[in-house]
């Protein structure tokens, strides 16, 4: 593999990476979206949102995982590529330049990150949920639920 073959792979990862992040957060906000425009309580639905959305949040995660692993190589075999050859004097000057600003995050950190976003997420919809309910005792609402 080429040096520029390594760096092309390294952007890529990161291209993936920022994919799985935007997803996430298009989820998370069409999640609470959909929950703060329903009016009505319903335990069954914010359980099996709970549940829906605490599986894409730990599938995507392990997609992070394994792109930031894969990046992470690929980091490495650049910082390991044998520039020495003499058709690859660019290499070195491109290596001096660029090598220094590619600095991944530590993946427990991003890890952390990722749990204590989804947390807050879950603890939001069932703050919601309860605002829901706690208006509808307030207004004796429960019991006239229109079919």
């Amino acid at each position: 593999m080429s040096y520029s073959d390594l760096i092309q792979l390294y952007f890529e990862r990161s291209d993936a990476l920022q994919s799985y992040w935007t997803l996430y957060v298009v989820i998370i906000g069409g999640l609470l979206a959909f929950s703060s425009l329903r009016s009505r309580p319903d335990l069954v639905t914010t359980l099996l949102l709970t549940v829906l959305f605490s599986m894409f949040a730990y599938k995507n995660l392990g997609a992070i995982h394994d792109t930031s692993e894969q990046r992470i190589a690929a980091l490495h075999a650049i910082k390991q590529y044998d520039a020495s050859a003499p058709s690859v004097g660019d290499v070195r000057k491109t290596r001096t330049l660029l090598e220094p600003t590619l600095n991944p995050p530590d993946y427990e950190g991003v890890r952390n990150f990722h749990i204590t976003s989804d947390l807050f997420t879950l603890a939001t919809l069932w703050a919601m949920e309860w605002r829901r309910r706690r208006m509808a005792r307030e207004n004796g609402s429960t019991a006239q639920r229109p079919v």
